[in-house]
């Protein structure tokens, strides 16, 4: 037996041989087509390409491309497990040709691959041509020797593609296998074309025209070739079945779902067991492109697809969750042609595992539920949309899955009225966010979202993407279009840019698209905690909405908010390392050039704390390890002793981020829906530059990252040799230079004022003071101003005055940068009768202050005029003369 291995490697070995260059698939999730959900042809990765706006180093390609439809308009959900053939996930097999080869080369390889290189019996092949196509029939009669009765004409759009309205286009060619008479159903173009004898097994898109308004304008200047083949479906005829869930890849994943339920694979089974292998490979393959459960956008139709199968799982009596033991089997079947499911392997089971448990209890709420309430009906019966919508949103319990649950009993479920349920609980939380004091200015964001839904943002896994604008909004109002000068508000369905919140600043960088626009995005917000609003100058062109643009996130400024924002978790594990389970987040400032991070702990940290504290952020960077993420609902996170960030809002599931290298689990274990490092490593360098107190018990630290912290150290180490080379010594001997020269200074500086010292007791150069003991109404008195004395010294000069002139009293002022202070002596045989506190208040007056106190034989004060140290003195005099005259 062929395998479907074989069948893919033999394909795209065919035409790498006839020279086209062989291209891997592409990731599920489209980066050239915001139109688009998931990537659903295989021409899809090549449409740029194909509309000339971008060029590859060859003219012919082959590919089998990943491709899901579960989603939009192209949507197999339903059919999934109960049809031959529909599927979510599936492989496109193709050859193209852009503005190569044509339609004689394409029908040539398409026949020598099936007939000659594959042996498929000619008689079993018709070919289906545009009714109008006459070149394409003469071709498959000349090339094939298909005779005419088997090359059928179709009238219909089913015979033309196209890429859109507007674009290129053209008449198709499809090849269909006959299985034969055993099996009902007719050729296409019959009344029983519907039925399985007939299978579509390829399609040659023949690219030949333009148009515009779903008018044909004119001739494609270089006429391309587009083809499509199911690798399920040729899978299914190469291996003599006649359903693709016969096939050995879907056998093998069947049976195994068969074991480790302990349930039978035929019979009432048997759809239950086609949607879990089905489904496993979407939820594989997507989890693997980046594409995890969420309550919106993509991850919601992850999240039904992997739901629709645990249901099944559970009406096969599995007891315990499934899903994620027969990843093993996906990735033995399919992971030498994708590696990329083997390097996601954990990721998968882990998500797999979480979605499931988490799922299982609303599931058995949910039909516990659901039976009560369908107590009563009877097939053709319809249960009302109210009471699908309590289920949904009292008990979490999805639409989809209650319509999937009472299809088997026939039952219906009325749509509009559920869509009314949950349009009057919009409008009822409107209601109630009015009374809550926030700015009107937001009911606009409300009006947007209501209409248009939220913004899908794809920045976790890249920096560019394409998006179609939804909204342009301008002073407060939404507008149809901006140009050249004007600053507007852009909102896009799908964006790589970062909205502002959590403390992380939002993205920068440009929007632009091939007619000419030029835009700048000075910020990212994020209004409603569900829209991502770009704050746009347009520079050139026009923008309009509705407009195709191209969304380019600012690289260098992301990856340092990113290495910022990485370095606030491990800095947050490391104060908790070292200072205690206390500290916890109470904000923070993630910035492309800085980090702030405010903690509880209520005290200074020593110089030792953040050498350590640091230390051990580094010490996390250096062991390089990668950064995991993971969904979980916020009270599973905290149980598993994720912390939770402040200030961050969060919903029915978030991100756990964990990084770093700890004893037994993660250094870093947090709640956090910000952008971050893919390894520690890539921080580089992590440096505290300040810490300060914030308030009462709160303390900040600021610091840098990367080349922030690089140039930092640099510029403080260019300080240490300028101040090297000042100090004439080399950088090492910089601290023992300059304790030298403060232990001189101190030194002269106590030899300056011993020798001011001296010189006032010697009676030398005072400003009014008589070179020694004058008598004052027959008291002995030494009065001196001193210039640039210490005023620590007064006390000890006035001191040696008074035993030197042995009865009297003294008093000096010592003058330094225009200010005065001045102390009084009194010897003890005179204080019955004077007092050097009173005598000190007449000089302190005198030096225009005010007080000055101390003891009767010695005070001290003074006095902001350093010019009037000489009338201080006469006032000391004054009041000793008036003692006297009043004796």
């Amino acid at each position: 037996m062929t395998s479907t291995n074989d069948i893919r490697r033999s394909f795209l070995d065919y035409f790498e041989g006839q020279g086209h260059a062989r291209v891997p698939s592409a990731p599920l999730v489209p980066h050239n087509d915001p139109t688009l959900m998931f990537v659903n042809a295989g021409m899809v990765p090549f449409k740029n390409v194909f509309t000339g706006l971008e060029s590859r180093p060859y003219s012919t390609a082959t590919s089998s491309q990943k491709c899901v439809r579960a989603g939009g308009k192209h949507n197999d959900l339903d059919n999934v497990g109960y049809t031959a053939r529909h599927h979510t996930f599936f492989e496109m097999l193709g050859n193209f040709s852009f503005g190569d080869y044509f339609k004689e080369q394409a029908i040539h390889h398409a026949w020598t691959l099936l007939t000659r290189e594959w042996g498929l019996s000619p008689d079993r092949l018709t070919i289906t041509v545009y009714h109008t196509d006459d070149q394409a029939f003469d071709l498959w009669k000349k090339i094939a020797g298909v005779p005419e009765s088997r090359i059928i004409r179709i009238p219909t759009k089913d015979n033309f593609w196209a890429m859109g309205a507007d674009g290129p286009c053209g008449p198709c060619s499809e090849i269909f296998y006959d299985h034969g008479d055993h099996i009902w159903g007719g050729p296409p173009g019959s009344p029983e074309e519907d039925g399985d004898r007939f299978v579509e097994i390829w399609n040659l898109v023949f690219m030949q025209f333009v148009q515009a308004a779903d008018q044909i304008v004119g001739d494609l200047p270089r006429p391309s070739i587009d083809t499509g083949m199911g690798l399920e479906r040729i899978a299914a005829v190469m291996q003599g079945v006649t359903d693709n869930y016969d096939t050995d890849t879907f056998k093998a994943l069947i049976e195994q779902s068969g074991a480790l339920s302990g349930s039978s694979t035929t019979g009432d089974n048997q759809a239950s067991h086609r949607v879990i292998a089905d489904h496993l490979r979407a939820s594989g393959f997507l989890v693997a492109d980046g594409v995890l459960p969420a309550n919106e956008g993509r991850g919601y139709v992850l999240r039904r697809i992997m739901r629709r199968a645990m249901r099944h799982a559970h009406l096969l009596g599995a007891k315990d969750p499934l899903m994620h033991r027969l990843v093993p089997s996906l990735v033995a079947e399919m992971g030498a042609a994708f590696p990329e499911l083997l390097r996601a392997q954990p990721l998968i089971e882990a998500t797999l595992l979480q979605e499931e448990t988490r799922f299982r209890q609303t599931l058995a709420n949910g039909l516990r539920l659901l039976d009560e309430a369908t107590q009563g009906l009877a097939a053709g019966d319809t249960l009302p949309g109210a009471t699908a919508f309590k289920l949904y949103d009292t008990f979490g319990f999805p639409y989809d899955l209650t319509e999937d649950a009472l299809r088997a009993q026939s039952i219906a479920v009325d749509r509009a009225g559920f869509d009314t349920a949950m349009a009057e609980q919009k409008r009822a939380a409107r209601a109630a966010w009015k009374g809550s004091g926030e700015k009107a200015s937001d009911e606009l964001w409300f009006d947007i979202a209501d209409a248009l839904g939220s913004t899908e943002f794809t920045g976790y896994s890249g920096t560019e993407g394409e998006g179609q604008v939804v909204a342009i909004v301008k002073d407060g109002a939404r507008v149809d279009r901006a140009g050249p000068g004007e600053s507007v508000v852009v909102l896009t369905n799908q964006t790589p840019f970062y909205g502002e919140s959590g403390g992380q600043m939002g993205d920068a960088g440009t929007i632009t698209n091939e007619k000419g626009l030029i835009a700048q995005v000075d910020d990212t917000s994020k209004p409603l905690g569900r829209l991502h609003a770009h704050q746009t100058r347009i520079e050139g062109g026009e923008l309009a909405v509705g407009d195709t643009v191209k969304l380019s996130v600012d690289v260098e400024r992301r990856d340092q908010i990113r290495a910022n924002h990485s370095a606030t978790h491990l800095l947050h594990a490391a104060l908790r390392h070292r200072l205690g389970g206390h500290v916890s987040q109470k904000g923070s400032l993630v910035a492309a050039d800085r980090l702030r991070f405010d903690f509880s702990h209520p005290s200074a940290l020593s110089p030792a704390d953040i050498a350590v504290i640091e230390a051990d952020v580094n010490a996390q960077i250096r062991h390089n390890e990668s950064v995991g993420t993971r969904l979980m609902t916020p009270d599973d996170a905290i149980a598993a002793g994720a912390m939770a960030l402040f200030g961050e809002k969060y919903g029915d599931e978030v991100r756990v981020l964990s990084m770093g290298r700890g004893t037994d689990v993660s250094y870093s274990v947090e709640l956090c829906g910000g952008t971050h490092v893919n390894a520690t490593g890539d921080i580089a360098l992590f440096k505290i530059v300040s810490e300060s107190a914030v308030s009462s018990g709160v303390r900040r630290i600021e610091a840098l990252t990367g080349e922030a912290a690089r140039q930092w150290l640099v510029a403080r180490d260019e300080r240490l040799r300028e101040a090297a080379s000042v100090l004439r010594s080399a950088p090492d001997e910089v601290p023992a230079r300059v304790a030298a020269l403060v232990e001189d200074r101190r030194r002269l500086e106590r030899e300056l004022a011993d020798a001011k010292k001296a010189l006032a007791m010697g009676g030398g150069g005072g400003a009014a003071a008589p070179a020694g003991p004058e008598l004052v109404g027959g008291v002995n008195f030494v009065g001196q101003v001193i210039d640039g004395l210490d005023p620590k010294a007064l006390r000890g000069a006035v001191d040696e005055a008074k035993a030197r002139i042995g009865s009297g009293v003294v008093a000096l002022v010592a003058v330094n940068e225009g200010r005065a202070s001045v102390a009084v002596g009194v010897t003890a045989d005179l204080i019955p009768a004077q007092s050097a506190v009173e005598l000190v208040k007449r000089a302190v007056a005198a030096l225009g202050g005010q007080g000055g106190g101390g003891r009767p034989d010695m005070a001290q004060g003074g006095g902001p005029e350093g010019d009037k140290g000489a009338e201080a003195l006469a006032a000391v005099r004054g009041a000793l003369a008036a003692e006297t005259e009043a004796a």
